[in-house]
């Protein structure tokens, strides 16, 4: 058999070592091939930090260094902040509830908090809570619920985005019930919903139903109150002027 680099590189899944072999000077072999080792070792890590984020489906770019911390979001304690971007909370099971008006950051936190937990190598991924609802109604019509429901079972982190947007009927209701009760204890998520938790009742219809959804989503949880006024609309009017 004929072996060139490229081939046994291949073979051992050393991808970027022939591009690097000539970027790389240092005073002896053993220096040179650590080096590169290194430099493969980094490659790989890359990569596998970016297959997470397209596993995510984040529905935008946003990042922890692109948000503002400002005063007017109201945190239950001074150390709320340093646990969330820390990622203190995915550690320790616990979930995070942002509520608040349209435009006022919250799922531009949620999705910067699970791009950081991506690039630490936590499997999140993001949907929006009325797109979850229609896909387990489709797995529960097909037979299928617990497939579906198999492919969280890596998953560490789960964002659900826009509780609240839309109301969903009975069966939606019951199923997404279902999900969040499966994850209790056992998973992080964080929710952005633009309703205050005594509203939820307009969503889920069942009142009971309701407070159990809560009660669970509480317990062990960071709640952050989002004020003020909408960034996109401060920003469309600032263009007007």
């Amino acid at each position: 058999m004929n072996h060139t680099l490229e081939s046994v590189c291949r073979e051992l899944r050393l991808s970027r070592i022939p591009s690097l072999i000539d970027s790389v000077e240092v005073s002896n072999k053993e220096e040179w091939l650590l080096e590169l080792l290194i430099r493969e070792v980094e490659a790989k890590e890359e990569r596998r930090i970016q297959r997470l984020i397209k596993q995510a489906k984040f529905s935008s770019h946003k990042t922890l260094e692109m948000f503002e911390w400002h005063n007017q979001i109201l945190v239950q304690d001074e150390n709320t902040k340093e646990q969330l971007t820390s990622l203190d909370f995915i550690q320790s099971r616990q979930n995070v509830v942002c509520i608040g008006a349209p435009g006022t950051g919250k799922t531009h936190l949620a999705t910067a908090l699970g791009y950081k937990a991506c690039q630490e190598g936590i499997e999140t991924r993001f949907w929006r809570v009325s797109d979850l609802v229609i896909e387990l109604e489709k797995a529960w019509k097909e037979n299928q619920l617990e497939r579906f429901k198999k492919k969280f079972n890596r998953v560490q982190l789960i964002i659900l985005d826009e509780m609240g947007y839309v109301p969903f009927n009975k069966n939606g209701s019951e199923l997404l019930f279902q999900l969040i009760s499966d994850w209790y204890e056992t998973k992080s998520i964080i929710i952005t919903s633009n309703l205050e938790f005594s509203s939820w009742n307009k969503v889920f219809i069942d009142p009971r139903l309701t407070s159990a959804l809560v009660d669970r989503l509480i317990h062990h949880s960071h709640i952050l109150t989002f004020t003020g006024e909408s960034y996109r609309l401060k920003n469309a009017l600032s263009k007007t002027e």
